[in-house]
Parts: C-alpha cells; sequence; structure tokens
C-alpha cells in the first residue's frame, strides 16, 4: 500500500492506494494532531503501507522539516523516525514541488513551472522532468523575492516580499492595515472601492508570472491555487499583460493556463515514491 499525505496549514488530508486502486480517504485539522502522531494512527490502522509521501506546507530538507508556520509538528526528523521504526520508505517534499510533479504528468511535459496563489504564492518549477530545488532545498521561494517595502510584516519576518502583495496573506493584511471596511475577497475589495489593493495585487501577480517564466523559460504555466480558481479572470489578464513582464523570448510558445487538478499537491505526493530524493 502507498500512503499519500498533503500536509497544509489548515487541513491534512491523506489517500491511501494499493497497486494503483483507490482505498480510502482519511483528514485531519492540522493544528489539531501532531504530523508524526497523525501518521503513526495510520500505520497502525493500515499496517500494508510500505511508502509514504508527504506534501509539505513548509520548507523541508533531506528529510527533516525545517519550518513549518502553520502545521503542529511533534517530530521534525520525520523521515528518520517513521523509517526506522516502521521499516516503511518515507519521503517528503515542499507541497509545490509536489505539485509541479503532478502537473508535469497531467500535462505530459518536462519542463514546466507550477504558480499556485492561495494563502501564501508559492512556486515549482521543473527542468527536463527534474524538479529544481537548490542547494538547501529552498529554490523557487518566489513569494520573498524581494519587491517594495511596506510596514507589513511576511511569515518570514521581512517587510518588502513579494507574498506580502501577491497572495491571500498579503490581501488581508493590506486590507487590515488601510481599515477596509468589507471582506477580503478581490470581489468584495473592488466592490467596496477599495480598487488600491486590488490593483496591487494584480501588479504584483504579473511580477510573479514574468519573473517565472523569464528565468524558468517553461513550455507550461500552470497557475493554481485558492485565489486563482476563485476569481477566473486572472488567467485571462495574466495572459494579456504578460507582454509587458517577462522576457519576451520566453513568451514564445509557451503556454499560460490554469491548474485542471483538483489536489495536485497530493497527487504529486503519491508521484514522490518514483522520483529520486
Amino acid at each position: 500500500m502507498n500512503l499519500a499525505i498533503d500536509a497544509g496549514g489548515t487541513n491534512l488530508r491523506a489517500q491511501i492506494w494499493h497497486n494503483g486502486n483507490f482505498i480510502a480517504a482519511v483528514e485531519a485539522k492540522s493544528g489539531g494532531i501532531g504530523l508524526y502522531a497523525w501518521i503513526e494512527t495510520l500505520l497502525n490502522q493500515y499496517r500494508e503501507i510500505k511508502t509514504i509521501g508527504i506534501s509539505f506546507a513548509g520548507q523541508v530538507e533531506g528529510g527533516r522539516i525545517v519550518s513549518a508556520p502553520n502545521i503542529l509538528i511533534d517530530e521534525h526528523h520525520i523521515k528518520e523516525k517513521v523509517e526506522s521504526k516502521y521499516g516503511v520508505t518515507l519521503k517528503i517534499e515542499n507541497d509545490l514541488d509536489c505539485a509541479v510533479l503532478a502537473e508535469a504528468k497531467e500535462f505530459g511535459v518536462q519542463n514546466i513551472c507550477a504558480l499556485y496563489v492561495g494563502t501564501g504564492l508559492g512556486l515549482g518549477a521543473m527542468e527536463s522532468g527534474r524538479v529544481i530545488k537548490g542547494f538547501k532545498n529552498v529554490a523557487t521561494e518566489i513569494g520573498h523575492i524581494p519587491y517594495k517595502k511596506t510596514l507589513l510584516r511576511c511569515g518570514c519576518g521581512r517587510d518588502n516580499c513579494l507574498e506580502l502583495y501577491a497572495s491571500g496573506s498579503g490581501i488581508a493584511k493590506q486590507a487590515e492595515h488601510k481599515r477596509a471596511s468589507c471582506g477580503t475577497t478581490l470581489k468584495e475589495l473592488r466592490d467596496a472601492g477599495e480598487n488600491e489593493i486590488v490593483e496591487m495585487f494584480e501588479e504584483a501577480l504579473l511580477i510573479a508570472a514574468g519573473t517565472t517564466l523569464t528565468l524558468f523559460n517553461p513550455q507550461v504555466l500552470v497557475l493554481g491555487g485558492g485565489i486563482i480558481e476563485a476569481n477566473s479572470y486572472l488567467e485571462r489578464f495574466i495572459i494579456k499583460n504578460i507582454k509587458d513582464y517577462a522576457l519576451s523570448n520566453s513568451l514564445e510558445g509557451v503556454r499560460i493556463c490554469k491548474s485542471r487538478l483538483q489536489n495536485a499537491s497530493l497527487g504529486g505526493a503519491l508521484l514522490l515514491k518514483d522520483f529520486d530524493d
């Protein structure tokens, strides 16, 4: 049996598969139980599990959890601990690295980027079939590229991250700072006349997409995440305006489109067993 886990900031989601057949789905709240304790519960319930793939909304390196701002972590050396105690194989990677694995399979290409806009701003990039990870496994952290200084603070502690403008958490912080008397969706802000926040978001999103295309020159740029899903116009908006934000050569032949997958991160976690660490 194979266990795939999507460890996000709100929920822990898991699927159990056997010989390519779906067996069961399990879910828990990220703050309600530690990730290690939850894995133990699943392994005791499904004793035939041999491989575990984890898509993790945080930084990981060599099977070790480095940081997790929104997930209850009761064991940082999770790969070593689980493998030694249960005799299984465990692989854990950043959620966007997992997402780009699933997107690459979906689109049938080996040069692809997945730009996801949800609570945060994340990017996964694949070159010639291999996920780009970097020396310390923190490559493609596009949300933390220095952008514009603000009085606000990013989750990483800095005051100039791109994520402070082009993400759900950034929008919420901008709205709170301006004391906007409305909700924090793009539609609610626009309807309330808070166009500056919406326009700052759109500009920063174009910067993120253009930077991605210029740096990685993918064949496909996939747009995903909750904010993209909730605002269908953003796909058209990026396609229409991207020429002013990316190197022209990087736009030749590129396909820009929304994700077609319901949970690419979870799908990518299942695929980890087929890829080298």
